[in-house]
């Protein structure tokens, strides 16, 4: 019997990675679930990645399918408040980038 865990490092209960690379698993959930990919394509974006990770992933997900869920929703809002938060205070590199770009578009009109 396989143990799908044996794939996984669980750094955190908020940060589970691809055993053997730095990828979390929500970023397969996310394209399986949320863009509808199959593991054949997730494979062949993510080249450090093998097919059999891959479906560990999803057969992890299939298996523990309302943990697995919550997990990936906390994932994609903490992504939506890390985005507003960025954008009600942007770096100030950032900033001077949107001026000078400001500046450039203003000469060449």
């Amino acid at each position: 019997m396989i143990n799908l865990e044996e794939y996984f490092n669980f750094l955190a209960p908020d940060d589970i990675r691809v055993k053997g690379t730095r990828i979390g698993i929500e970023t397969i959930l996310f394209d399986y679930v949320y863009r509808d990919r199959t593991a054949e394509e997730i494979a062949q974006t993510y080249s450090s990645l093998t097919l059999e990770q891959v479906y560990a992933t999803i057969l992890y997900y299939l298996h523990n399918r309302e943990i697995m869920s919550q997990y990936l929703a906390d994932w994609v809002k903490h992504g939506e408040e890390m985005r507003k938060k960025q954008q009600l205070n942007p770096s100030p590199v950032r900033e001077k980038l949107r001026r000078l770009k400001a500046e450039r578009n203003a000469m060449t009109t």
